[in-house]
């Protein structure tokens, strides 16, 4: 018998679990998740809806926005920390995360001081 799907999928948008989608026409965040860690699972609204600060970093950042991005992840690094369950990980991850596309097609993140680790 296959699995029913979890009808908290289908009312915020997304195509599984743990995998975040912008909400261009929510009027307070952009983007939406179902969070799943064991069995807890929770749906999560997260990021200003308009913001301009965030997104990913572009060629010739300025110092300003280095420093926004610096500054966003020392006043949520406990949140952060907290894992998937929380709205700060998932702004972490899809907001402020520095992703670096190689030209074979395979996308790199930026883990700080330990390098870089691939995401496929």
């Amino acid at each position: 018998m296959p699995e029913k799907k979890d009808p908290r999928l289908a009312r915020a948008g997304v195509s599984g679990y743990n995998k975040p989608k912008r909400t261009p026409n929510h009027p307070k965040k952009s983007h939406v998740v179902v969070a799943k860690q064991g069995d807890q699972i929770k749906t999560i609204r997260f990021g200003e809806q308009g913001a301009k600060t965030a997104g990913k970093p572009k060629a010739g950042e300025s110092d300003a926005m280095k420093a926004k991005r610096k500054s966003f992840k020392a006043r949520h690094g406990k949140n952060i920390a907290k894992g998937k369950m929380s709205a700060a990980y998932w702004a972490d991850k899809t907001k402020w995360t520095v992703l670096m596309p190689m030209l074979s097609g395979e996308v790199w993140l930026n883990v700080g001081n330990s390098g870089l680790q691939n995401l496929l």
